[in-house]
């Protein structure tokens, strides 16, 4: 096309194929769980992921995959754990390394997520006060204390388990994480995101179809990785909490901010692990 050309087609022509080229190719909305594994890697840690271009995130395909990627991010923490209390650390200790693992392997992104959730939902007095104090980096007293709450009941959790048995201390973790970051994305679901500009916006819509895709996945790998650490029982309970967390804090964004964002989405995951992990520990 010559430069003539391009400067004669109207600006709204040449803006709507600019968005156009950004949508999620909708041949790419089934099952290629290679490519959405690398996707919700990308996306939710900061583990190597290949050198294949990268593409722009599609929650629907991230959905499906994340139980998988939640396994994988679970490795190096857990293989810590095990390999700290079988080598002669004191249980706590060991649990405190692995959680520090995963908060390096998650690049802090579901810690910073509820400390900003903390500060933005309950230190403000209007939507658009709180939206604000959501984008802000900064950590108040809300936040700082719902940071070192998840930070400590992970670490008591783990080591009270391990000091017993560190192989069913690691099933529990891994299945309450599992659950919690695919329950977490339900509040993609159900409510729009409450600005345009931010990480779950640029991610699209998630259709409830690819959420129950992914829930499905998730259920049975829970399922097989924490009913031996816990009981059948304690799995099914740890999954009405995840739920009831789910809705419940989806109730509260749409009640306080109208919507959903990233940060809101993060929080929901570190809510729903530890409500998941306490059931799991009350059945264990």
């Amino acid at each position: 096309m010559t430069d003539g050309a391009r400067e004669s087609r109207p600006d709204d022509t040449i803006e709507a194929e600019s968005r156009d080229s950004y949508r999620p190719d909708p041949r790419r909305s089934g099952l290629g769980l290679k490519d959405d594994l690398v996707m919700a890697l990308r996306f939710f840690s900061r583990l190597p992921a290949g050198d294949a271009p990268h593409e722009r995130p599609d929650l629907g395909r991230i959905a499906m995959a994340l139980p998988l990627a939640a396994v994988i991010m679970g490795v190096l923490p857990l293989l810590l754990l095990l390999g700290g209390v079988w080598l002669g650390l004191p249980a706590y200790f060991a649990a405190a390394l692995s959680v520090a693992a995963m908060v390096l392997v998650g690049g802090g992104m579901m810690e910073d997520s509820l400390a900003d959730a903390g500060d933005g939902l309950f230190g403000g007095t209007t939507p658009e006060r709180r939206l604000e104090i959501l984008r802000d980096s900064r950590h108040g007293t809300y936040g700082v204390a719902a940071l070192c709450l998840l930070l400590v009941l992970r670490v008591t959790a783990l080591g009270s388990v391990a000091l017993a048995n560190p192989l069913a201390a690691a099933g529990l973790w891994l299945a309450a994480n599992i659950a919690g970051r695919s329950g977490a994305l339900w509040v993609a679901v159900a409510l729009p995101p409450a600005r345009a500009d931010g990480a779950s916006a640029s991610a699209g819509t998630l259709p409830v179809s690819q959420f129950a895709v992914g829930a499905v996945f998730a259920t049975l790998l829970v399922f097989v990785i924490g009913a031996p650490a816990s009981s059948l029982f304690g799995v099914i309970f740890a999954l009405v909490a995840v739920a009831l967390v789910a809705l419940g804090w989806t109730a509260l964004c749409r009640r306080l901010v109208g919507g959903q964002t990233g940060d809101l989405i993060g929080a929901a995951a570190g809510l729903g692990e530890i409500a998941a992990l306490t059931v799991l520990l009350i059945f264990a």
